[in-house]
């Protein structure tokens, strides 16, 4: 697993990777205790430093962008920075700035027939290692959410965005320290050794909360390596149900929307289900609405549309990240149902349909974090849900669910209050 073959060179990895461990928890202990003054000024600093240093930022992309070969355009442009992209990095920041405190909230209080009383407070998870690929801006959301949640990072991004990633992180460690808070409140694994990521994986002393963002590959490794608890973002195999009672036009603009507008994100709809009943009227209208995207049907669909290509069983089963949507004809609500239910990978999946009863039983059958009505896909996102970014989308059902944002990275304690109680 490891790119370089010496021992001398592990083992440098596993000190590197123990260090920031020990640095990072250190400083976990002095941003929890710090106040939300301090930490949002910590990110409005930030954000100006990002606005700065955007030449650097994209000096820096360019010299990733020129490192990489053989990669497709879907995978470029997740890679991609742009001066709109770094100023949408620096606005996160801002947002993200303005929210309320996540921490110290009372989540709940109870008072005991003894006299006790109990309140349940929320407080920060401590150290988290988060694990991504290829989207450099994700270094800068992680990095701002875990500090306005009083956690310590230790990111570690893909190798392809090294450069990319230490300028965005030395942007962060400067409103660190602007705001009078420990610079190593969010770290960079700054190697492209892939050891380092199996030695996060089982750094139980220092690290309380694994985030994998990435492809299956990378899910994979975590499943099986993982010592300390994760949270799992898997892939956004995400459909779009058309309804015998959808607005043909507007169900027409949407899927556009949730697979064309950006094709290489995890929101992106990679299978488009279609009631039967109107299939013969929406299929052609979508395929000239999606331009050059690629379309793979069932037989069905290549009856009415005899030019496109034959859908596999692989294909029920694939987040494309690209220009290629799967097409499948059912007979009505209850087989898009049983389709969805059984391929989706349980992040986001919609339903166009005028039949608000209709819609309730999609959205009350389907399992996943999001479920939409007459909504474009690609809005299964924290910022459009309101949380300035996200660290992802969590597609498991423990401690977060869907968007990751400031508050679900809280944990929580109680305080217990008495006045002489003894138990009996």
């Amino acid at each position: 697993m490891n790119d370089m073959s010496t021992d001398s060179t592990e083992m440098d990895v596993t000190a590197v990777v123990a260090n920031l461990g020990r640095r990072a928890k250190e400083a976990a202990q002095k941003l929890a205790l710090a106040s939300a003054e301090q930490r949002n000024l910590a990110l409005n600093e930030a954000a100006k430093e990002l606005r700065a240093r955007a030449r650097a930022i994209l000096a820096a992309n360019a010299t990733d962008l020129d490192s990489i070969s053989d990669k497709d355009a879907a995978f470029i442009d997740r890679l991609t920075l742009t001066e709109d992209r770094v100023a949408a990095m620096a606005d996160a920041l801002e947002s993200i700035a303005k929210q309320s405190d996540p921490l110290g909230r009372t989540l709940a209080s109870f008072d005991r027939p003894n006299g006790l009383k109990i309140d349940r407070v929320s407080v920060p998870i401590g150290v988290i290692a988060m694990i991504y690929e290829s989207r450099p801006n994700v270094g800068s959301d992680a990095g701002a959410l875990c500090v306005k949640s009083g956690n310590a990072v230790i990111l570690r991004g893909g190798s392809e965005s090294l450069h990319s990633s230490r300028v965005i992180v030395a942007c962060l460690a400067a409103g660190l320290k602007a705001a009078g808070l420990p610079e190593d409140a969010v770290q960079l694994v700054d190697t492209r050794d892939r050891e380092a990521v199996k030695l996060l994986l089982h750094s139980t002393d220092t690290v309380d909360l694994v985030i994998p963002r990435g492809g299956r590959g990378l899910v994979s490794l975590v499943q099986k390596e993982a010592r300390v608890p994760t949270l799992l973002h898997l892939d956004g195999n995400n459909h779009s149900y058309i309804h015998e009672s959808a607005d043909i036009e507007n169900a027409v603009g949407i899927v556009q929307n949730a697979k064309m507008r950006r094709t290489g994100i995890c929101g992106a709809t990679e299978c488009v289900v279609i009631d039967r009943k109107i299939a013969a009227r929406m299929l052609p209208l979508l395929a000239a609405s999606l331009g050059d995207c690629k379309l793979r049907g069932d037989a069905e669909a290549q009856v009415i549309l005899p030019d496109i290509a034959a859908a596999t069983d692989v294909d029920w089963d694939t987040e494309y990240l690209s220009n290629i949507l799967s097409v499948k004809i059912v007979e009505d609500l209850s087989e898009a149902i049983a389709f969805v239910q059984a391929h989706s990978s349980g992040h986001t999946d919609a339903i166009m349909s005028d039949d608000m009863e209709a819609a309730k039983r999609f959205m009350s059958a389907i399992d996943s974090a999001v479920v939409m009505h007459n909504a474009s896909t690609q809005f299964a996102d924290g910022g459009e849900f309101g949380m300035g970014a996200e660290i992802g989308i969590a597609t498991g059902k423990m401690h977060a669910r869907g968007p990751v944002g400031a508050e679900q990275l809280t944990s929580f304690k109680y305080l217990v209050f008495g006045s002489g109680q003894q138990r009996v």
